[in-house]
């Protein structure tokens, strides 16, 4: 089968994703509450007895907020690096020593067919990491909340058959926007957050290159950003740079806030 997944919901409010091989089943994150997850996933068929762990990014609330919940009810391992534990410890609550799970950053792991390595990233939290899957041949990539893209990520990113990339804002928008300046500064910093602009400098090697088929844009600001306007940028960034595709050659997805996004087979 390869890979399938669904990204649950993806944005400030809350990030979660399901990727499935055809032997094991994975939550990345838990940013919502854990009867939201489970009504989410419910809408994909798929429910949280199936799981066989849970995979975390980073500690912000956005990616942990019904983590211990969620991991208690189904008996879950939770795999993370050990500074991540450190940090989300006193808001995940008790899990019994046996869930949890260390993975090293730039660790690989084999769950069943499915194998997950975790890479590191730039971003305001203690330690936070990408994953990339793979099965059958086929591969992965989760990239979000990371302030750019280091030539480390960038060779994690490439031979990926499908990303999940991070268009976090549209750069006037945050620039005119209500947050102050303090938290602006962050998010434009090299620790905070993907503009549309750094996704299609991002893109034009990977689009390019032709493995990549399809390019899932996340963690989209509520505030500072709509998906048609980043994927308008992505497009104009990349024929800016002379890189253009056919639709059938490559394909920019939508995410969502409220809602899962349709399966998806990764295939080579």
């Amino acid at each position: 089968m390869g890979l399938r997944f669904t990204v649950l919901s993806s944005g400030s409010t809350g990030n979660a994703t399901v990727v499935s091989s055809s032997a094991a089943t994975v939550l990345i994150d838990a940013g919502l509450s854990g009867k939201k997850i489970e009504s989410l996933m419910q809408e994909r068929e798929v429910s949280g007895s199936e799981l066989d762990a849970i995979f975390v990014t980073h500690e912000h609330s956005d990616h942990i907020k019904g983590l211990g919940a969620f991991a208690r009810k189904y008996s879950l391992p939770v795999y993370a690096n050990e500074k991540t534990w450190g940090a989300m410890n006193k808001h995940v609550g008790e899990l019994p020593d046996e869930q949890r799970k260390v993975l090293p950053t730039g660790g690989v792991m084999e769950l069943f067919d499915l194998r997950i390595e975790s890479y590191a990233i730039s971003h305001d939290a203690e330690e936070p990491v990408g994953y990339c899957f793979r099965s059958d041949g086929t591969k992965l990539t989760l990239a979000t909340d990371l302030g750019y893209v280091s030539d480390k990520v960038m060779s994690q990113l490439l031979e990926s058959d499908v990303l999940v990339l991070e268009a976090n804002h549209d750069i006037n928008m945050l620039r005119m926007g209500r947050y102050p300046w303090n938290i602006k500064r962050r998010i434009l910093g090299d620790m905070g957050h993907l503009s549309n602009e750094a996704a299609g400098d991002t893109l034009c090697r990977l689009v390019s290159e032709g493995r990549t088929k399809r390019v899932y844009l996340a963690h989209l600001s509520q505030e500072h950003n709509l998906m048609d306007l980043a994927k308008l940028t992505v497009n104009t960034v990349l024929e800016d740079n002379g890189v253009f595709y056919q639709k059938h050659e490559f394909a920019l997805c939508d995410t969502y806030a409220d809602r899962p996004t349709p399966w998806d087979l990764v295939k080579a």
